[in-house]
This record gives structure tokens, sequence and C-alpha cells, in this order.
């Protein structure tokens, strides 16, 4: 099949979306029976691929250097036959109880500096040479054999990376990592990491150890490589992998599943040596804190965030659950419609597969009550095989988005080692709620219609018309030139409180903030910065004409900046205390463009409003939608996909809709949509 110029198809020749999941045929070699019941129950189902492999070591090997894959490829030919292609997993997340005994370096050190026991998973040391060797064997046996089958259509390295090991191994590498980042000049780290602090200099990278428990914990400049270490010998170790893979399998891609917003890997660094993102999704579905709507909010902005890793191509969403996870607090069943509407969202995001973990829930162990398609039961009369055969057929219908893309003319800014920086951080309060914030603002987009990507600084800026910046602390080299370039030649900027603190090792600027010439683009400084208690009130006031035509106060929250303009216009001045009338939110023109700072955490409803008159400002047009109808575009330039999700329970109407085709039902759609409540739409519109 010839692959549209105007698409990326991450697999050419399949020509349609991918479904299906984590299948554990290990599991049940011993039930012929079952296996061949489940490939009529993934036909049934509108299954056309799974993953195998993910924790199959002991099967593959069970003693050392014996190895069995001639039921890997049995069941792959079983699966190809009947038109159900394979991801394949390398089993290095869960190693075998013989690799263990005879081989108990390779078992990680806690932070206290213990060694720990055989179990769980993940439980490996990343830096161990003789695991390396283990794995590298194992997943090149087995590449030798079946890399090259026509259903294996993308390798699956590992499984949800993380974790971090303490051992002397690690030590030595992290101290070698800490000798290349800084030029073999031990100095240079002392002064970036500021350590005549407490007296604590260094003479030599010898003397640096990781920020054990019993250590050192109060150097910034030394927790934050360490997270940076991690992520560095967590991607060699997968690129290790990659490398063995490919000298038998060159031709099919790899991903690595991903987890949310994990806090122990940098994503976007990892993201560069995988070919394809993947993600495992598991939102509390239906809890008692929040709003299924927002809910559904919080997860679209997970999704933005895998698909901005590599906007270039569509994203995967490989896990994810048919009804109830076993590991959530309260692990409650998906209500009717919310499985449909979940797995859609993904696509309307910007994913081309839906996966599940898992297909048949096992018998015993730790996931025995994990959802499945399969259940216990083992029919296909329940409840959870319906909704999932109903996903499988709603894909079917959406086959035509394959390899469309999500364009968003706005995008965020999510840094890890921002992330890492205002956690660590010694001031203001225990909880600075950088991750919330990001989430909030980003809601405040999509509640109206506008996506966003979710960026990192080395993102090229280019593609948007509107960057949002909230909280961005830390300054990485050459970001502050970019961005004054962006604004410069036409772009819209918003930052916030807390910008520009410290530079890409936590030393602060100096002279004020934000810094790193950043002042000159907002036409401002900042002197103090208020840290609230809960129990405190101020609110921000916007004058007559900023953002309607009589001035509006909004509440804020938690941190209040004193701003002083060096040129910059005020358009909104604290309410309350001290400070009462000094500057809060003020625009500076720059070049042909805007740089917006807001001062103060506002909150949903002023940030909404305000966000208004910016995208006015950037050229964005916002949508008017009912409560809970989430709206999102995948387009191939030629073709538009809009998607209408109605997270609600009542049933919504939508006017001003482009004129076009419904691909769920066929029927044409004109000017206003109707959608009943836990349903959707998706709409094929010529461009």
């Amino acid at each position: 099949m010839e692959v549209p110029m105007n698409k990326s198809i991450i697999f050419p020749g399949i020509g349609k979306l991918l479904h299906g999941g984590d299948y554990n045929p290990d599991q049940w070699l011993d039930r012929p029976d079952i296996l061949k019941e489940d490939i009529r129950l993934m036909k049934k189902a509108g299954v056309n691929v799974v993953t195998l492999g993910v924790f199959a070591w002991s099967t593959y090997e069970p003693v050392e250097g014996e190895f069995h894959f001639e039921w890997l490829k049995e069941i792959m030919d079983n699966l190809y036959e009947n038109g159900i292609y394979t991801i394949l997993a390398t089993p290095s997340g869960a190693r075998p109880a013989w690799l263990d005994e005879k081989y108990p370096e390779a078992m990680r050190v806690a932070r206290n500096g213990m060694r720990n026991h055989h179990g769980l998973r993940h439980n490996h040391c990343m830096s161990s040479e003789k695991y390396r060797e283990k794995v590298a064997n194992l997943d090149g046996k087995r590449a030798e054999n079946v890399g090259s089958h026509p259903g294996l259509i993308l390798w699956h390295i590992s499984n949800e990376f993380g974790g971090e090991c303490w051992c002397d191994q690690c030590k030595k590498r992290f101290q070698e990592y800490l000798r290349n980042r800084y030029h073999n000049d031990i100095e240079e780290l002392n002064k970036q990491w500021w350590t005549n602090f407490w007296s604590h200099h260094y003479n030599s990278f010898e003397q640096v150890e990781p920020p054990y428990q019993n250590g050192e914990t109060s150097v910034h400049g030394l927790n934050l490589d360490w997270k940076r270490f991690t992520t560095w010998n967590m991607t060699d170790f997968m690129k290790h992998e990659i490398e063995v893979i490919r000298q038998y399998s060159p031709n099919v891609p790899v991903t690595a599943n991903l987890m949310r917003l994990y806090n122990g890997l940098d994503y976007h660094e990892m993201a560069k040596d995988i070919d394809v993102i993947s993600w495992d999704s598991y939102p509390a579905w239906n809890n008692d804190y929040e709003t299924v709507t927002q809910t559904a909010l919080d997860t679209a902005f997970d999704h933005s965030v895998m698909r901005s890793l590599k906007r270039e191509k569509p994203f995967l969403l490989m896990e994810s659950v048919p009804s109830q996870v076993n590991w959530h607090p309260f692990n409650k069943l998906k209500r009717p419609g919310i499985h449909k509407l979940s797995c859609i969202q993904a696509a309307a995001c910007g994913s081309d597969m839906i996966g599940y973990f898992q297909w048949r829930k096992g018998r015993g162990s730790y996931e025995q009550y994990h959802g499945a398609v399969l259940d216990h039961l083992g029919t296909d009369e329940t409840r959870v095989f319906k909704d999932v055969a109903e996903v499988g057929e709603i894909l079917r219908k959406l086959a035509p988005i394959e390899g469309s893309l999500v364009k968003p003319e706005a995008a965020m800014l999510f840094d890890w080692n921002n992330r890492w920086a205002i956690e660590d951080m010694a001031g203001l309060s225990k909880n600075k709620k950088y991750e919330d914030t990001c989430r909030k603002q980003y809601t405040a987009f999509l509640k109206h219609g506008v996506d966003m990507d979710v960026i990192s600084p080395e993102a090229d800026l280019s593609n948007y018309k509107l960057i949002v910046m909230p909280m961005l602390y830390l300054l990485k080299p050459g970001f502050t030139d970019r961005l004054k370039e962006y604004v410069a030649k036409g772009g819209v900027v918003v930052s916030t409180y807390l910008t520009g603190y410290v530079n890409e090792n936590t030393l602060c600027y100096l002279g004020g903030f934000p810094g790193d010439g950043l002042k000159e683009l907002f036409g401002l400084y900042t002197e103090e910065i208020d840290a609230l208690y809960p129990s405190d009130t101020n609110g921000i006031t916007f004058r007559a004409g900023t953002l309607a035509e009589n001035a509006k106060t909004f509440p804020v929250t938690d941190f209040c900046e004193m701003i002083k303009p060096t040129g910059a216009e005020v358009i909104g001045t604290y309410e309350k205390d001290f400070y009462a009338g000094t500057p809060a939110v003020t625009v500076n023109t720059y070049g042909k463009g805007k740089a917006y700072y807001v001062g103060a955490r506002m909150n949903t409803e002023g940030m909404e409003d305000f966000y208004h008159e910016v995208w006015k400002q950037a050229g964005i047009t916002p949508k008017a939608l009912p409560d809970g109808i989430e709206f999102h575009v995948r387009t191939d330039n030629e073709v538009d996909y809009e998607f209408y999700l109605n997270f609600s329970d009542e049933e919504k109407k939508i006017y001003g809709i482009r004129n076009g085709i419904n691909l769920l039902t066929d029927g044409k759609v004109e000017d206003e949509l109707t959608i009943k409540p836990y349903d959707l739409a998706v709409l094929r519109i010529l461009r």
C-alpha cells in the first residue's frame, strides 16, 4: 500500500487503527483450548494487534543458557494467520530467580545503601554489566529467531521504565557523568552547585556521592544532576537493548511504554531514542473528588504531553483498562459509555492505537484482579467484552484518520528539569503545585475548544501562535534568545510568577527576576514574591476595557509577586494587602509580538477571561462549547476530522458546526449537532 504524502503512517500496509493489548499466552501454554479460544474471541472483539512477551523471561530461558522460542513462533504464526499483528516486548522488566541467585550484582541497591532481594519488577541495576550481558543475549537470540516475522510490526523495549539504583557501580557512572557534564573541571561543578555553602566543597569528582538517604541532600545542583543522570543511565540501558535488536531486526520500529507525567525520568530525553511514542493511561474514572468532565480534561492533558514528544507522527495508547484496575485506592467499575469515550478521546488526541492491559485475567499473583477484556468467567457475554467489541467497531469506522495529526495553534512548556528544581527548592511553600498549575492552564484552553501541545523548552516554537509558560523557574541555555526571536516575529507568550529564577544548575540569577534577558522581553522585574496561607485572600482587578467593558476582580491564591514595570503596560493590579494597587498582570510589546506576565495564581474563571483576550491578540478563535463537551481536531491537510465527546450525563446541542459526514453513522451534519449523554461524533470535513 502506498503511503499518502499528506499522512504520517506508522505502520504502512496495515490500513487500520490498531486495537488490542497485552497478551500472555506464556501463562497458558498448558491450556491449548484457551489459546484457541483466545484467537476466536479476539477476532470477535475487533482485536488486530497484541503485545507479547512483556514478562516472559522465565518461559524463554527457564535455566541459564536454555532457550525456548518455539512456542513464541507458533503463537505469532497463529495470530498472523488470523489477521492479528504482534508487538514484541523485551522481557528485561522482570528477571527470573536463577539470574538473581547467580548474579546478585544485577539487583538494585536502595537509597539507604542496602541491596534489594529478588522480587517485584524493575529491580535491576541499569549499570550492571552482567545484567546487560544477559539481557543482550536473550534479546539477540529472540530477535534472530522471530525478528523478521511478517506479523511483527513493533518492538516494545522493556516495560514502564522507572526507579533508581544507588550501588557502587552506579555511583562510579554518576561520577563519570559529572566529569563529562562539567568538562573535567571540578571547580566548575563547585561553582554551579554553590558548594561553599556549609563547606561542602569537593576536591575531586571521586568525592561526589549520589544524594543518599543518609548523605548529602541539601545541594540542589547535586539533586538535580542525579535526576538527570538517572534518565541518562536508564536511556543508555534502553539504547543497549535497541542496538542488539537492530542487528537482527533493523526495519522494525521500537517504542517504550511511558507512564503519564512519571516524575523519575525526563521523557523529553528518552523520546529521542525511540521511533514511536506509546504510553499507559489509567485515570480514576467516576471518582468522588471531581466530575467525569474534569477527569477527561486531565487525561487529555496527558495525551497531549505524549503526542508532543514526537509531534510529527501519531502516538500509541499502549495500555488502558476496559473497566477497573487493581491498584487505585478504590477500584471502581467504568460506568456505561465511559470506556467508549475514553478510548476515542485517545484517538482524538492523536493515538493510532487503543491497547489494554490485559487480554485475559491471570488466575493468580498480584494482577489477578486487574481488569481485562476476558474475565475469569471466560465468555464474550460480559458487559466489558461488549464494550470492547463496540470500540473495535468504532475504530474500524475511524480507519480514515490513520496517520492524521493534531496541529494546535497553542503550546505549553512543561519541563521535567524545571519540575524537579521547583520540587527541590527550599522556599515559599512545601507544595508549589507546578504540575497542577500546568493542568489547570491547559483546562482553561480545552474547555473553550483550544487544543494545546505540551512541549519542552528545546522544541521548535515557530509552529505556534501562542506559547504559555507556567512557573518556568529554571531556564536552559539558549532558550531566552529563541523566545525573544519568536515574540519579535509576532508570537504571543504568557508567563507567570516564579519565572526565570535560576539557571540550568539552580544558581539564582542576579539583578532581579526573571533572569537571563527575560526582563527585557517582559518589560519588568520582580522584587519579592509573597507566599499566602490557605486562609489568606487577595485578588487581581483588571481595569475597564481590558477583559470587559467594566473593571473585573478575580481571586488569587498561593503566590503574589511584586512586579516593577520597566516598560510593560499594567492591565491588572492587586486588590488587597500592603501591595494593593500595585501591578499584578502586565503586557509588553516586543517587536511584532506581545509578552504577558501574570504575577499571581489566579482562579480558573479569571484565567479563562484573561485568555480570551490573549487569544484575540494571538489570532486564535475559541469555540462555544456546552459544558461537558470536549473538542479535538485531527488533520491530514486535506481533510479535518472533528471529534465531539460528551462527557456529561445530559444530551448536548452544539451549534455552528462545519458541514461534514459523521464517520460513525455516515450521515450528513450541517450547522448543528446533538450528542446523547456519554456519546460522541466524529465528523469528516473537506478543507
